[in-house]
């Protein structure tokens, strides 16, 4: 447990409070009992923050004193900001009178949050399975996609990232996650991201699932066309494949609508959920699917296909119940289509300022990617933002995409100063380059 002054430093509310021999310390006692590839990884990017005083759309580092505006938000977590009062009060009063639960037993918060997402989520997605978190939604979701056709076939598509678990590692469209595990899941084929004529080539009478995100975000903010996905639920229906949504990172408000799928108006089969149904503070996961009969026949005899020992417990879903009413509250997709807005055209004049430096612009919402030209850039204007009060990753798939995620509350002036500091980063880039 960190020492004595560090945990004063962290309740006292104060700015900079670590000299260089403390971080130090810590960074040497992360790279020993944790990941030392890790430390060198965030340190060559200029990602090697500390977070504290974590608050609406801001953190601190304790290292520097450096307040920053969250434009990662741990790839979408923070959708109704960090430390969001509603969802406190909600743990806090959860944790008064309850603990996990019994993950095989009957829960009425279990049974709450069931009803609340099936009010919010596209009509016939009316049944819910609970998961820890991301990766176990998409095993999940493709272990019932699988069951219930009793066919071999996965299409995933090029640059895919689903997570790190079993089915969902196998999903992931770059060698680079799978090359190490092999062999993984078989039964798994990939084709390239929105290309209509490549997926239809490819599903067939034996063909599961087509699993897709509707906006790739790790492979570097790409958004699906809707005639794209709407082909796609054309096949699937044709050949009897179910189609998965993963809307781990997309859902919940985060492209200006409750859900992705919504801009194309294209209900998928199964659709995946996580990230942000936490509120930033208990992990939890979700799958819906529609009632379809192959699935409820499969279900009807194998209804414990898939459990999970945390995901939907008592305490999780009081929260996640917390986060989902303060967006329906707040109309907080409607805010992140507005602000979404503002913050696109802006990007879109930077970036016809500098075409030496920024290539393209793109997304929905707040789920926004800026192209650099070159890869190393990506880590420059990490570095640059961060002097200007910005805290922006670029993408694990694509170094020369940075990723534009802040907290879905964020206010007028809060874009504003993002693009301030957008538009003060990339100035300093063009002092330093020929």
């Amino acid at each position: 447990m960190p020492r004595g002054g560090y945990m004063r430093a962290r309740s006292s509310g104060k700015g900079a409070v670590l000299g260089r021999g403390e971080k130090k310390r810590i960074e040497e006692q992360f790279a020993r009992h944790i990941n030392r590839g890790q430390v060198k990884y965030l340190k060559a990017g200029h990602l090697d923050v500390l977070e504290t005083m974590r608050r609406g759309i801001r953190f601190t580092d304790e290292a520097t004193g450096r307040t920053m505006i969250d434009c990662f938000t741990s790839a979408g977590c923070f959708n109704v900001g960090r430390g969001n009062p509603v969802v406190l009060a909600a743990l806090e009063e959860a944790l008064d009178s309850l603990d996990m639960g019994s993950w095989m037993l009957l829960s009425p918060w279990k049974a709450a949050l069931a009803r609340e997402l099936v009010d919010v989520a596209p009509r016939g997605l009316d049944r819910v399975f609970f998961a820890s978190g991301g990766g176990d939604a998409i095993d999940c979701a493709i272990k019932l996609a699988r069951g219930a056709t009793g066919r071999p076939t996965v299409i995933s598509t090029i640059k895919a990232y689903h997570g790190h678990t079993g089915f969902a590692l196998s999903a992931n469209g770059k060698e680079h996650y799978r090359r190490y595990f092999e062999p993984l899941m078989p039964g798994f084929r990939f084709v390239p991201f929105n290309d209509s004529e490549a997926i239809a080539s490819a599903v067939d009478e034996k063909t599961a699932a087509v699993i897709i995100e509707p906006i790739q975000g790790e492979a570097g903010i790409f958004a699906a066309d809707d005639e794209y996905l709407r082909e796609l639920r054309r096949l699937c229906d044709r050949h009897g494949a179910l189609l998965i949504f993963d809307e781990v990172q997309t859902g919940f408000c985060r492209t200006g609508r409750f859900f992705a799928c919504e801009h194309s108006r294209v209900v998928p089969d199964i659709m995946a959920l996580a990230k942000s149904i936490g509120g930033g503070v208990y992990p939890n996961g979700a799958v819906l699917y529609r009632g379809l009969p192959v699935i409820n026949r499969f279900l009807k005899k194998h209804h414990d296909f898939h459990t999970s020992y945390n995901g939907g417990s008592d305490i999780g879903c009081c929260v996640s119940l917390a986060v989902i009413r303060f967006m329906r509250e707040t109309r907080l997709w409607e805010k992140a289509e507005r602000s979404g807005a503002r913050l696109y055209s802006a990007l879109e004049d930077i970036r016809r300022e500098n075409p030496a430096i920024i290539r393209e612009v793109r997304g929905l919402g707040l789920m926004i990617g800026i192209e650099y030209i070159h890869e190393f850039m990506g880590p420059m204007m990490s570095d640059a933002l961060a002097k200007n009060g910005v805290f922006a990753a670029y993408s694990g798939n694509a170094p020369q995409v940075m990723r534009f995620m802040p907290p879905l509350v964020a206010s007028d002036e809060d874009i504003d100063e993002i693009i301030a500091a957008t538009r003060a980063a990339v100035g300093a880039m063009k002092s330093i380059l020929p």
